[in-house]
């Protein structure tokens, strides 16, 4: 069952800016647009000897993250730290709630704190959108992945690095490639792409690996690898998420890759320039093959370089939207 969508309100200041970024759907593409060339502004503050900028200082910003991660963590803990705020990362496994705290109790003790944002990742579908209905109005919160809902910093961290190599939007064929059914990556990479004004969306994979409804996002779907590969500019490949799996929706990974997996052959219908893009953690040999993943074609590593800017783009903004008070 997939959450909801957060209603604009409970996202956006009156005036269209961000408070909590829980989902790509109900943005404007002005608003994704402001994303993104925020991040533009913070991509060379790695670059620098000293990679900080001071916009987020004396701000304390808490990771909570309910389900395992390194790479969204990481990079989330990073982009604080680069904006100079201070950062408390919850050890969930260790924290009172595994001695009976409940969830809205452990909150309610971190704002007492003085904490002004929450990044939450959660296994449950919709649980940082209920933090956010329940927090104080000065403390912001981002989604860093719900279930199988959403993953709009993911999103976004991918729509710039599409903009970074293709310049456009307007005109391309993007092809999303593997395991849709249990992707809240997919999802917000579906919304993203639509409202940023991609020509044509399309969705490769096995069907008991497509949702049923997939047509309501506004996609094209494809079974069949190389039809759907054909003329596309981007091409992006999925993990296979087996932890989310409830049944062998598949006879094994090696019939997996050979009929999905990326290798060089499989993407000859794909235009010649068609990058080559991955969310992580990469299974090679699974979804995709070594020789793609560290072709020239790929941009899998500069997906994480950006993923950090645009990440403290996204905090940069929450923050100055709670600043400025336009609680709804």
């Amino acid at each position: 069952m997939i959450a909801t969508p957060p209603s604009a309100s409970l996202q956006l200041t009156d005036d269209g800016k961000l408070k909590h970024f829980l989902s790509v759907e109900h943005c404007s593409r002005s608003l994704l647009e402001d994303i993104l060339n925020t991040a533009a502004g913070f991509v060379e503050v790695g670059d620098r000897s000293i990679k900080k900028v001071p916009l987020l200082r004396g701000k304390t910003v808490v990771n909570l993250f309910f389900e395992a991660s390194t790479r969204t963590r990481t990079t989330f803990e990073l982009a604080a730290k680069r904006l100079s705020a201070d950062v408390l990362n919850i050890d969930i496994a260790k924290s009172a709630t595994s001695k009976g705290e409940s969830l809205m109790d452990m909150l309610w003790n971190l704002e007492a704190m003085s904490s002004d944002m929450f990044v939450v990742r959660h296994s449950d579908s919709g649980a940082p959108s209920f933090i956010a209905e329940h927090v104080t109005p000065n403390v912001a919160v981002i989604n860093a992945g719900d279930g199988r809902h959403a993953h709009p910093t993911q999103a976004m961290l991918d729509m710039y690095t599409i903009r970074h190599y293709k310049q456009r939007f307007e005109g391309l064929k993007v092809a999303i490639v593997g395991d849709v059914l249990h992707s809240r990556v997919a999802r917000s990479q579906i919304h993203a792409l639509n409202i940023l004004g991609a020509e044509e969306v399309r969705v490769i994979g096995p069907r008991t690996l497509i949702p049923v409804d997939i047509d309501a996002l506004g996609v094209s779907v494809y079974s069949d690898l190389s039809q759907g590969l054909k003329d596309v500019d981007v091409v992006i490949a999925l993990r296979l998420q087996k932890e989310r799996m409830d049944s062998a929706l598949l006879p094994s990974e090696s019939e997996f890759f050979r009929l999905y997996g990326l290798n060089n052959d499989r993407l000859r219908p794909a235009k010649p320039d068609a990058i080559i893009m991955h969310p992580g953690p990469i299974n090679r040999g699974v979804e995709i093959a070594s020789e793609v993943a560290d072709g020239e074609r790929a941009v899998i590593l500069h997906q994480v370089t950006f993923g950090i800017a645009v990440r403290m783009a996204v905090m940069s903004m929450c923050i100055a939207g709670q600043d400025a008070g336009g609680m709804a």
